[in-house]
């Protein structure tokens, strides 16, 4: 599988932002800024955001944490980083950006204050192996943060699988040239366990001694937090 999911975000990472901004209205920029608000990162702490992609949330950790924090995006498909580095000068940002698996990080226990991941987990092969992994290089006491898609219910649900799974591959098809992978991407989401059901896996780790879910635009996606113990 991870295989088959990095050559998907190689062939999409080009046109990957315009997709994003298009099929989302802009409404991930407003999520992304949530979770590090809720994150609790601070000036001169060390962040790392894994799955980083284009490094939209490692952009704004390091507005977060300051120019005497630290912040390393990581992601295991090198194609998607291709855009980063660029994308943090004209911010006038310093983030370091490095390939890495999720999975299995190059990193030393206790290296960071905050690790994250956005729109990264479902897409691993074992979520409960990259809590763990996430857990391993945070500081006790410090945080976990996973932002992912969750399964809103009522009207606005059904509208939403209805736009998930009919105009976001039509979109998503038109601008990159790809519509296998907007069919991927809901589909997953739809599958993958959310709400309390995604709280049961942070607690299976035994690694956080609090979590917690935080639903954004009816559930459309959850920020979640784990307290390392």
């Amino acid at each position: 599988m991870s295989a088959q999911v990095q050559q998907m975000f190689a062939t999409i990472a080009r046109r990957y932002d315009t997709a994003n901004d298009l099929l989302s209205l802009g409404v991930h920029k407003g999520w992304r800024r949530k979770a590090v608000r809720l994150s609790g990162a601070a000036p001169s702490q060390r962040v790392l955001d894994c799955a980083t992609g284009t490094g939209d949330l490692a952009l704004a950790f390091k507005r977060a944490v300051g120019s005497a924090g630290e912040v390393i995006g990581t992601d295991f498909c090198p194609e998607m980083l291709e855009t980063a580095p660029a994308k943090a000068a004209r911010a006038g940002l310093k983030v370091k950006f490095e390939v890495a698996d999720a999975l299995s990080l190059p990193y030393p226990a206790r290296r960071f204050d905050v690790a994250s991941i956005a729109f990264g987990i479902r897409n691993v092969d074992d979520p409960l192996r990259c809590l763990r992994e996430l857990s391993r290089v945070v500081v006790p006491g410090g945080r976990v943060v996973v932002l992912e898609f969750g399964q809103p219910g009522g009207v606005f649900g059904a509208l939403f699988r209805f736009y998930s799974r009919v105009i976001m591959p039509l979109i998503g098809g038109l601008v990159t040239g790809n519509r296998g992978a907007y069919e991927y991407l809901p589909r997953t989401a739809a599958a993958f366990p959310a709400g309390e059901r995604f709280l049961a896996l942070m607690r299976e780790t035994d690694a956080f001694s609090e979590v917690s879910a935080t639903p954004l635009l009816f559930g459309t996606a959850f920020v979640y937090l784990g307290v390392v113990r």
